[in-house]
């Protein structure tokens, strides 16, 4: 007998639902429960256990979110505190305090319990509806997962970058994404600092690739939405952590961002939109300056690089403050930059 007939009747009738083998029969009549692996069995242990499987599938999103996020901001705060890794860090002289992590992590919890908690309810009927699986098992096979998984990445990326470089522009810089870009020199609890509105927007590119899969194919699952959120939610922090390390992804992956490329951007403020690849700045022409930033610091002789990589970095922070303060008047250059200077 397998785990779940054995112990999911009786964990149900403890702490959950009094119906737990009308809801077996429910959502997994003719499936062959001993023949699951490990983790489908638990996977159908908490449909069974919830009773619901709309709440089942919202709380369970909600719970990989929160755990994901906070759980992947742990480490960097740790780093933060740590002056050995100092060296690492693109603006070493830009440590976030304890009232900045604080601040952030009140934010995103504000945002996070006001915009997705209420989802828990529309999300399962959005997701059948679309076609996605959800309770169903078994599992699909890593040459399923795998590719899709890839697809979403590029489908998120050209999302982030068009609809992040038009948050870059008037009134949706001034009353949504200004809130981001308060703090120049990012960390990892920054990553989802964001007004609620362009947490809905950026989200959309998340979520949406899965969902107009689904309108091409019948073979997506949500077990492969969970893999790319959680890979999509280590991208994120990781972009805003504020360290680059000689085993970045960037240094082995040539067209990955990273959290040079990021970093870059919240200086600058007018390049680097990109989220994962670097390849709709590089084709839109909005990687100009952080290009010529790194150039010239290559060009550098090693005893001065150091001094010159500071005084570049200071230059390209003034010239955003400028860019900044045009997108805020609504200016149509403020979404290419300021007007050709040094930097470009």
């Amino acid at each position: 007998m397998s785990f779940v007939q054995t112990h999911a009747p009786l964990l149900a009738d403890h702490f959950g639902p009094k119906n737990s083998s009308a809801v077996l029969n429910e959502l997994y009549a003719g499936v062959d429960l001993g023949s699951l692996s490990w983790a489908e069995q638990l996977w159908v242990n908490w449909y069974i256990y919830i009773g619901n499987p709309v709440i089942a599938t919202g709380l369970m999103s909600f719970l990989l979110h929160e755990i994901v996020y906070f759980g992947r901001c742990i480490p960097w705060i740790i780093i933060d505190k740590m002056p050995m890794f100092r060296k690492y860090k693109l603006q070493p002289t830009k440590v976030p305090s304890n009232a900045q992590m604080w601040k952030c992590t009140k934010a995103v919890l504000l945002s996070h319990f006001t915009i997705e908690l209420p989802q828990i309810w529309g999300f399962h009927p959005m997701a059948e509806y679309f076609g996605l699986a959800t309770h169903t098992v078994p599992f699909p096979s890593w040459t399923v997962i795998v590719p899709q998984i890839a697809l979403f990445f590029v489908l998120e990326d050209t999302w982030h970058y068009f609809a992040h470089r038009a948050l870059h522009y008037g009134p949706l810089y001034k009353h949504i994404h200004k809130m981001h870009h308060e703090y120049s020199a990012p960390f990892g609890l920054a990553a989802e600092y964001a007004h609620p509105l362009e947490v809905l927007i950026l989200g959309m590119g998340t979520i949406g690739g899965p969902l107009l899969y689904c309108l091409i194919r019948p073979d997506l699952h949500i077990i492969t939405v969970y893999i790319w959120i959680v890979l999509r939610l280590f991208q994120a922090v990781d972009a805003h952590s504020g360290y680059d390390f000689p085993w970045s992804l960037r240094h082995w992956l040539p067209f990955w961002a990273g959290a040079d490329h990021h970093d870059f951007h919240h200086m600058a403020f007018t390049n680097c939109y990109s989220t994962s690849f670097r390849w709709w700045d590089k084709l839109c022409g909005t990687e100009n300056k952080y290009e010529a930033y790194k150039a010239r610091v290559r060009a550098a002789k090693p005893s001065e690089r150091e001094a010159t990589e500071k005084k570049e970095l200071e230059a390209v922070e003034r010239e955003g403050l400028v860019a900044e303060r045009l997108a805020e008047r609504g200016y149509g250059k403020a979404m290419m930059g300021v007007p050709k200077g040094k930097l470009e």
